[in-house]
């Protein structure tokens, strides 16, 4: 799978000396013309691409098929190919490690339109997230203006924006 972008979190200015911590992760994409399938967080005021961390040895599509289902109740899964890794570093705020390298593993798929019930962990319901089938242009417009205008924006909203602005290019 090829690299798409490397990121850097402002915060992150130097990895010399700094211990880090590899969080593996998948990202699904599933479009219906327009339409692509996503998540907004109300907490953050964003809309980012359904998926999450791998459990430990799993396999990552069967990892990124649970946390599709378990963020949007999609059902019918198919036709899974690669698109490309996110590679960001970014601040660790816990005391083992400094720095969290996130390697997200990003997938298009097709799902069926209607969404069954998701399954939502505590803190994903806390967070107010919900999924939406959403015209990908206002997506990549709002998550736009929550970077330029929101103090509550979380640090995810630059990888997501750009996978966004990646796909809409390839639209064309």
């Amino acid at each position: 799978m090829q690299n798409l972008k490397t990121h850097y979190h402002p915060d992150v200015v130097s990895l010399e000396g700094k211990s880090i911590v590899t969080r593996l992760a998948t990202r699904s994409i599933a479009m219906q013309g327009n339409c692509i399938l996503l998540v907004y967080t109300e907490r953050y005021e964003d809309y980012s691409l359904p998926g999450g961390g791998l459990d430990e040895g799993e396999d990552k599509i069967a990892g990124m098929t649970r946390e599709l289902i378990e963020e949007t109740g999609a059902q019918d899964i198919r036709n899974v190919k690669p698109f490309g890794i996110y590679k960001e570093y970014r601040p660790w705020h816990k005391p083992d490690f400094d720095v969290q390298h996130m390697i997200s593993y990003c997938y298009t798929c097709e799902v069926n339109k209607e969404l069954g019930t998701n399954k939502l962990e505590a803190y994903e319901r806390k967070n107010g997230m919900t999924a939406k089938w959403i015209n990908i242009h206002e997506a990549i417009a709002h998550n736009k203006r929550t970077m330029a205008t929101s103090t509550k924006k979380g640090m995810s909203i630059e990888r997501e924006t750009f996978l966004l602005e990646l796909l809409a290019k390839g639209m064309n």
